[in-house]
Protein backbone atom coordinates (compact mmCIF):
# COMPACT_ATOMS: atom_id res chain seq x y z
CA UNK A 1 0.00 0.00 0.00
CA UNK A 2 1.49 3.39 -0.95
CA UNK A 3 2.30 5.95 1.70
CA UNK A 4 -0.52 8.33 2.46
CA UNK A 5 0.57 11.98 2.35
CA UNK A 6 -2.00 14.17 4.01
CA UNK A 7 -0.25 17.32 2.83
CA UNK A 8 -1.46 16.61 -0.70
CA UNK A 9 -4.72 18.19 0.35
CA UNK A 10 -2.79 21.33 1.28
CA UNK A 11 -1.17 21.27 -2.15
CA UNK A 12 -4.64 21.08 -3.70
CA UNK A 13 -5.64 24.18 -1.80
CA UNK A 14 -2.52 26.02 -2.94
CA UNK A 15 -3.16 25.02 -6.55
CA UNK A 16 -6.59 26.62 -6.44
CA UNK A 17 -4.95 29.99 -5.75
CA UNK A 18 -2.82 29.61 -8.90
CA UNK A 19 -5.72 28.56 -11.12
CA UNK A 20 -7.61 31.05 -13.30
CA UNK A 21 -11.13 32.14 -12.40
CA UNK A 22 -13.84 29.61 -11.57
CA UNK A 23 -15.75 27.90 -14.33
CA UNK A 24 -18.16 30.30 -15.99
CA UNK A 25 -21.87 29.48 -15.77
CA UNK A 26 -24.27 29.54 -18.71
CA UNK A 27 -24.70 33.02 -20.20
CA UNK A 28 -28.35 33.06 -19.08
CA UNK A 29 -27.47 32.19 -15.48
CA UNK A 30 -27.39 35.01 -12.95
CA UNK A 31 -27.07 33.94 -9.31
CA UNK A 32 -26.61 36.22 -6.33
CA UNK A 33 -25.43 33.70 -3.74
CA UNK A 34 -24.04 30.16 -4.03
CA UNK A 35 -23.86 28.02 -0.89
CA UNK A 36 -22.71 24.43 -0.57
CA UNK A 37 -24.13 22.09 2.06
CA UNK A 38 -21.67 19.43 3.17
CA UNK A 39 -20.94 16.89 5.88
CA UNK A 40 -17.91 14.92 6.85
CA UNK A 41 -19.83 11.62 6.72
CA UNK A 42 -23.03 10.14 5.44
CA UNK A 43 -26.22 9.49 7.39
CA UNK A 44 -26.54 12.88 9.08
CA UNK A 45 -29.45 14.12 6.94
CA UNK A 46 -27.49 16.60 4.83
CA UNK A 47 -29.77 16.36 1.80
CA UNK A 48 -32.84 16.77 4.00
CA UNK A 49 -31.33 19.93 5.45
CA UNK A 50 -30.60 21.18 1.92
CA UNK A 51 -34.20 20.55 0.87
CA UNK A 52 -35.60 22.18 4.02
CA UNK A 53 -33.40 25.24 3.64
CA UNK A 54 -34.33 25.58 -0.03
CA UNK A 55 -38.02 25.37 0.87
CA UNK A 56 -37.64 27.89 3.69
CA UNK A 57 -35.87 30.37 1.41
CA UNK A 58 -38.48 29.91 -1.30
CA UNK A 59 -41.37 30.53 1.09
CA UNK A 60 -39.67 33.79 2.10
CA UNK A 61 -39.89 34.96 -1.50
CA UNK A 62 -36.41 34.09 -2.77
CA UNK A 63 -35.79 32.41 -6.12
CA UNK A 64 -33.94 29.20 -5.31
CA UNK A 65 -32.19 26.37 -7.13
CA UNK A 66 -30.59 23.13 -5.93
CA UNK A 67 -27.62 21.56 -7.71
CA UNK A 68 -27.42 17.96 -6.56
CA UNK A 69 -23.68 17.24 -6.65
CA UNK A 70 -24.14 13.82 -5.04
CA UNK A 71 -23.79 12.12 -8.42
CA UNK A 72 -23.70 8.50 -7.22
CA UNK A 73 -26.25 8.84 -4.40
CA UNK A 74 -28.76 11.55 -5.35
CA UNK A 75 -31.90 11.85 -3.24
CA UNK A 76 -33.06 15.43 -3.87
CA UNK A 77 -35.53 14.63 -6.71
CA UNK A 78 -37.27 11.92 -4.67
CA UNK A 79 -37.75 14.22 -1.66
CA UNK A 80 -39.24 16.95 -3.84
CA UNK A 81 -41.36 14.55 -5.90
CA UNK A 82 -39.89 15.66 -9.22
CA UNK A 83 -40.84 13.39 -12.11
CA UNK A 84 -40.09 15.74 -15.00
CA UNK A 85 -36.81 15.34 -16.86
CA UNK A 86 -34.56 18.28 -17.73
CA UNK A 87 -35.31 19.87 -21.09
CA UNK A 88 -32.57 20.21 -23.67
CA UNK A 89 -32.52 23.44 -25.63
CA UNK A 90 -30.20 24.65 -28.38
CA UNK A 91 -27.44 25.90 -26.10
CA UNK A 92 -28.20 24.48 -22.67
CA UNK A 93 -30.36 22.47 -20.30
CA UNK A 94 -33.49 23.73 -18.55
CA UNK A 95 -33.86 22.23 -15.04
CA UNK A 96 -37.28 21.09 -13.87
CA UNK A 97 -38.99 22.83 -10.97
CA UNK A 98 -40.47 21.39 -7.80
CA UNK A 99 -44.27 21.06 -7.93
CA UNK A 100 -45.01 23.20 -4.89
CA UNK A 101 -42.60 26.12 -4.64
CA UNK A 102 -40.97 26.13 -8.06
CA UNK A 103 -37.43 25.40 -6.85
CA UNK A 104 -35.19 24.61 -9.83
CA UNK A 105 -33.37 21.30 -9.45
CA UNK A 106 -30.67 19.52 -11.43
CA UNK A 107 -29.69 16.01 -10.41
CA UNK A 108 -28.19 12.92 -11.99
CA UNK A 109 -31.29 10.96 -11.00
CA UNK A 110 -33.34 13.12 -13.37
CA UNK A 111 -31.24 11.82 -16.28
CA UNK A 112 -31.37 8.10 -15.46
CA UNK A 113 -33.89 5.72 -17.05
CA UNK A 114 -34.83 4.51 -13.54
CA UNK A 115 -34.22 6.29 -10.25
CA UNK A 116 -32.61 3.19 -8.73
CA UNK A 117 -30.11 2.84 -11.57
CA UNK A 118 -26.55 2.68 -10.22
CA UNK A 119 -24.02 5.30 -11.33
CA UNK A 120 -20.66 3.53 -11.22
CA UNK A 121 -18.21 6.27 -12.09
CA UNK A 122 -14.69 7.22 -11.12
CA UNK A 123 -13.72 10.68 -9.94
CA UNK A 124 -13.06 12.38 -13.31
CA UNK A 125 -16.50 11.48 -14.65
CA UNK A 126 -18.16 12.65 -11.44
CA UNK A 127 -16.27 15.93 -11.60
CA UNK A 128 -17.21 16.37 -15.24
CA UNK A 129 -20.91 15.88 -14.49
CA UNK A 130 -20.80 18.46 -11.69
CA UNK A 131 -19.15 21.00 -13.97
CA UNK A 132 -21.76 20.31 -16.63
CA UNK A 133 -24.56 20.90 -14.11
CA UNK A 134 -22.96 24.27 -13.42
CA UNK A 135 -21.93 25.37 -16.93
CA UNK A 136 -24.61 23.89 -19.18
CA UNK A 137 -27.74 24.26 -17.06
CA UNK A 138 -29.72 27.44 -17.59
CA UNK A 139 -30.37 28.36 -13.96
CA UNK A 140 -31.77 31.76 -14.88
CA UNK A 141 -32.10 34.47 -12.24
CA UNK A 142 -31.67 33.06 -8.74
CA UNK A 143 -31.18 34.58 -5.33
CA UNK A 144 -29.71 31.37 -3.94
CA UNK A 145 -28.22 28.24 -5.48
CA UNK A 146 -27.71 25.48 -2.91
CA UNK A 147 -25.20 22.78 -3.83
CA UNK A 148 -25.88 19.47 -2.11
CA UNK A 149 -22.48 17.81 -1.73
CA UNK A 150 -21.86 14.11 -1.17
CA UNK A 151 -20.34 13.14 2.18
CA UNK A 152 -16.62 13.38 2.73
CA UNK A 153 -13.77 15.55 1.50
CA UNK A 154 -12.80 13.89 -1.78
CA UNK A 155 -13.42 14.38 -5.52
CA UNK A 156 -16.91 15.89 -5.67
CA UNK A 157 -16.52 18.46 -2.87
CA UNK A 158 -13.08 19.35 -4.24
CA UNK A 159 -14.52 19.88 -7.73
CA UNK A 160 -17.26 22.14 -6.40
CA UNK A 161 -14.88 24.23 -4.29
CA UNK A 162 -12.47 24.64 -7.19
CA UNK A 163 -15.00 25.19 -9.99
CA UNK A 164 -17.90 27.14 -8.49
CA UNK A 165 -17.65 30.64 -6.97
CA UNK A 166 -18.96 29.60 -3.58
CA UNK A 167 -19.96 32.27 -1.10
CA UNK A 168 -19.81 29.82 1.77
CA UNK A 169 -20.42 26.41 3.27
CA UNK A 170 -23.07 25.14 5.63
CA UNK A 171 -21.86 22.04 7.48
CA UNK A 172 -24.33 19.45 8.75
CA UNK A 173 -23.53 17.18 11.68
CA UNK A 174 -25.27 14.99 14.21
CA UNK A 175 -24.59 14.44 17.94
CA UNK A 176 -22.53 11.26 17.69
CA UNK A 177 -18.87 11.62 18.60
CA UNK A 178 -17.83 10.08 15.29
CA UNK A 179 -19.89 12.57 13.27
CA UNK A 180 -18.50 15.49 15.27
CA UNK A 181 -14.94 14.26 14.79
CA UNK A 182 -15.44 13.95 11.05
CA UNK A 183 -17.13 17.33 10.71
CA UNK A 184 -13.88 18.84 11.90
CA UNK A 185 -12.27 17.35 8.80
CA UNK A 186 -14.82 19.20 6.66
CA UNK A 187 -14.04 22.42 8.53
CA UNK A 188 -10.32 21.94 7.87
CA UNK A 189 -10.96 21.24 4.18
CA UNK A 190 -12.91 24.47 3.87
CA UNK A 191 -10.02 26.36 5.46
CA UNK A 192 -7.49 24.76 3.12
CA UNK A 193 -9.66 25.59 0.09
CA UNK A 194 -10.26 29.16 1.29
CA UNK A 195 -14.04 28.76 1.33
CA UNK A 196 -15.76 30.61 4.19
CA UNK A 197 -17.99 28.62 6.52
CA UNK A 198 -21.37 30.19 7.19
CA UNK A 199 -22.14 27.89 10.07
CA UNK A 200 -23.09 24.50 11.45
CA UNK A 201 -26.47 22.77 11.54
CA UNK A 202 -26.79 19.97 14.07
CA UNK A 203 -29.37 17.53 12.76
CA UNK A 204 -31.20 14.70 14.55
CA UNK A 205 -30.25 16.23 17.91
CA UNK A 206 -33.34 15.05 19.79
CA UNK A 207 -36.78 13.49 19.53
CA UNK A 208 -39.86 15.17 20.95
CA UNK A 209 -41.89 12.67 22.99
CA UNK A 210 -45.34 12.56 21.33
CA UNK A 211 -47.07 12.15 24.71
CA UNK A 212 -45.36 14.63 27.03
CA UNK A 213 -43.20 16.74 24.70
CA UNK A 214 -40.00 15.90 26.59
CA UNK A 215 -36.82 15.99 24.49
CA UNK A 216 -35.22 12.57 24.16
CA UNK A 217 -31.55 12.53 23.14
CA UNK A 218 -31.53 9.31 21.12
CA UNK A 219 -27.99 9.82 19.79
CA UNK A 220 -26.49 11.39 22.90
CA UNK A 221 -26.43 14.94 24.17
CA UNK A 222 -26.31 17.59 21.40
CA UNK A 223 -22.77 18.77 20.74
CA UNK A 224 -23.40 21.64 18.32
CA UNK A 225 -22.66 24.36 20.86
CA UNK A 226 -19.51 22.57 22.00
CA UNK A 227 -18.23 22.19 18.43
CA UNK A 228 -19.09 25.83 17.71
CA UNK A 229 -17.15 26.97 20.77
CA UNK A 230 -14.12 24.81 19.93
CA UNK A 231 -13.96 25.65 16.22
CA UNK A 232 -15.34 29.16 16.06
CA UNK A 233 -17.98 28.05 13.54
CA UNK A 234 -21.40 29.51 14.46
CA UNK A 235 -24.20 27.09 15.30
CA UNK A 236 -27.03 28.05 12.95
CA UNK A 237 -29.72 25.60 14.02
CA UNK A 238 -30.45 22.44 15.96
CA UNK A 239 -32.98 20.15 14.32
CA UNK A 240 -34.95 17.24 15.81
CA UNK A 241 -35.71 13.80 14.47
CA UNK A 242 -39.26 14.05 13.13
CA UNK A 243 -41.04 10.97 11.71
CA UNK A 244 -43.48 13.30 9.94
CA UNK A 245 -40.60 14.80 7.95
CA UNK A 246 -39.47 11.32 6.95
CA UNK A 247 -42.94 10.43 5.71
CA UNK A 248 -43.21 13.61 3.66
CA UNK A 249 -39.75 13.09 2.14
CA UNK A 250 -40.58 9.49 1.20
CA UNK A 251 -43.77 10.72 -0.52
CA UNK A 252 -41.97 13.51 -2.39
CA UNK A 253 -43.70 16.25 -0.40
CA UNK A 254 -40.89 17.73 1.67
CA UNK A 255 -41.95 21.21 0.54
CA UNK A 256 -44.95 20.82 2.81
CA UNK A 257 -42.79 20.63 5.95
CA UNK A 258 -42.05 23.80 7.88
CA UNK A 259 -38.86 23.67 9.90
CA UNK A 260 -39.38 26.40 12.49
CA UNK A 261 -35.74 26.06 13.54
CA UNK A 262 -34.65 27.34 10.08
CA UNK A 263 -37.05 30.28 9.79
CA UNK A 264 -34.41 32.78 10.89
CA UNK A 265 -31.80 31.62 8.40
CA UNK A 266 -32.89 33.58 5.29
CA UNK A 267 -32.43 36.87 7.13
CA UNK A 268 -29.18 35.68 8.71
CA UNK A 269 -27.80 34.57 5.33
CA UNK A 270 -28.65 37.91 3.78
CA UNK A 271 -26.76 39.65 6.58
CA UNK A 272 -23.73 37.38 6.24
CA UNK A 273 -23.62 37.69 2.45
CA UNK A 274 -24.58 41.34 2.00
CA UNK A 275 -20.97 42.26 1.25
CA UNK A 276 -21.15 40.42 -2.07
CA UNK A 277 -21.88 42.54 -5.10
CA UNK A 278 -24.39 40.78 -7.31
Amino acid sequence: MPDVKTNESHDAGKDTKKQPAHEKPHQLTHIKHILAVMSGKGGVGKSSVTALLASTLSRKGYHVGVLDADITGPSIPRMFGIKERPTGIEDGILPPETPGLGIRVMSMNLLLPKEDEAVIWRGPLIGGAIKQFWKDVVWGDLDFLLVDLPPGTSDAPLTVMQSLPLDGLIIVSSPQDLAVMIVRKAIRMAAIMNVPIIGLVENMAYVNCPKCGEKIFAFGEPQGEKVAAETGVPLLATLPVDPYLSRLADRGKIEGYRADELEHLPHLLEQRLQHKVS
